[in-house]
């Protein structure tokens, strides 16, 4: 299966992410990279463990294609690394401040064939042993109404635009001021109705 059958659909919140502003991507794909080089494992290895070809796991390494959260969720699970390492680095810190103007872009993330889906900062990256991720989020439409599943469980406040979410059978339009809880194992879809949709996301790896 490829990476695209469990991927998410995020972004950012309140502020702007402009493409001229920088990603802090030490990326996500030198930290996959080398997590699996630190535990042995080849691609072969790793593509049996997640149900992730080889080609798709090269590529996310090379930094070529940006993984979604679903993906990085079921990587880390198969790397035995928290999620919240894959996906914004270890922290340092017994507590977290982060002001508007301080939020860092963590990734830009992409499909299997390149189109951005999702840009999305991360809230506290400093706080060490955390096992939630806390995320400002601009989502993007999905036309293809593309579902996600994997371990942990999921907030969604809305804080700007309208929202569809896609909870296995069922589906919501959300605005702002609505929120969502979900467990992650529930076949889930979040994308805007039309345009771009600012929200809160947190993210709980279980």
């Amino acid at each position: 299966m490829t990476i695209n059958q469990h991927e998410d659909r995020y972004d950012v919140l309140t502020g702007d992410i402009s493409s001229s502003e920088s990603v802090t991507v030490e990326a996500v794909g030198d930290r996959i990279r080398e997590l699996r080089e630190a535990k042995g494992l080849g691609y072969d290895e790793l593509a049996n463990v997640t149900g992730f070809d080889v080609e798709s796991l090269e590529k996310i390494e090379k930094n070529d294609i940006q993984p979604q959260l679903g993906t990085l969720v079921r990587l880390s699970k198969a790397l035995d690394s928290a999620f919240s390492r894959l996906v914004s680095g270890v922290g340092d810190k017994l507590y977290s401040i982060t002001r508007k103007h301080e939020r860092r872009i963590v990734s830009r993330s992409t499909s299997a064939k390149g189109k951005k889906l999702y840009t999305y900062k991360s809230l506290a990256p400093e706080v060490k042993g955390r096992h939630m991720e806390a995320l400002a989020v601009t989502l993007e439409e999905n036309p293809e109404q593309e579902t996600s599943v994997h371990e942990g469980e999921e907030f969604i406040y809305v804080i700007e635009g309208t929202v569809i979410a896609r909870i296995d059978q069922d589906v919501f339009e959300l605005e702002p001021g609505d929120s969502i809880y979900y467990l992650s194992t529930t076949p889930h879809m979040v994308a805007a109705k039309e345009g771009t949709a600012d929200i809160l996301a947190v993210l709980y790896e279980g």
